[in-house]
């Protein structure tokens, strides 16, 4: 295998899998649980207890969704971050650097107006898929987000 085939290509989506996994599955347990739970009770509660019941348990799914959508999409025209509420879209241009310190959850990109963004698409939770993911979005960083040197001759 040459080294170009090894070369990530865009468009390229990296998602977190263990938060992912924990946050859909606590939310399927919670809802199914009230869902039990409101049949099961006793018959002197009403139906709109019930009712709201299980909407209590749809609505703890929805906000443990938050956690799970984090993603990192990277197309051939720029980056698009998705951080639980937050979407960010970016050019190529704008990215300057990736960093991922020792011990911290998720990288982030410092871009070209001198701020910094979280990018939770990649979590360290993941482990190893988290790094190779780092260093796929690193090498399509270079590749994009540089513009060659000029021509000193």
């Amino acid at each position: 295998m040459d080294e170009a085939s090894r070369r990530p290509e865009a468009p390229r989506v990296w998602r977190p899998r263990a938060v992912r996994m924990v946050a859909y599955g606590l939310g399927l347990l919670i809802v199914a649980t009230m869902v039990v739970l409101a049949a099961l009770l006793p018959g002197d509660w009403r139906f709109m207890d019930r009712v709201l019941l299980v909407g209590l348990g749809a609505a703890i799914a929805a906000v443990l969704h938050l956690l799970a959508r984090p993603r990192l999409v990277a197309g051939p025209d720029g980056v698009t971050v998705v951080n639980g509420i937050r979407t960010h879209v970016l050019s190529w241009a704008e990215i300057v650097d990736v960093r991922m310190p020792e011990g911290e959850p998720w990288p982030s990109v410092d871009l070209s107006d001198g701020t910094t963004l979280a990018v939770m698409g990649i979590q360290s939770a993941d482990g190893d898929r988290a790094r190779a993911a780092l260093e796929e979005f690193r090498e399509l960083v270079r590749r994009h987000g540089e513009a060659p040197e000029p021509d000193r001759g």
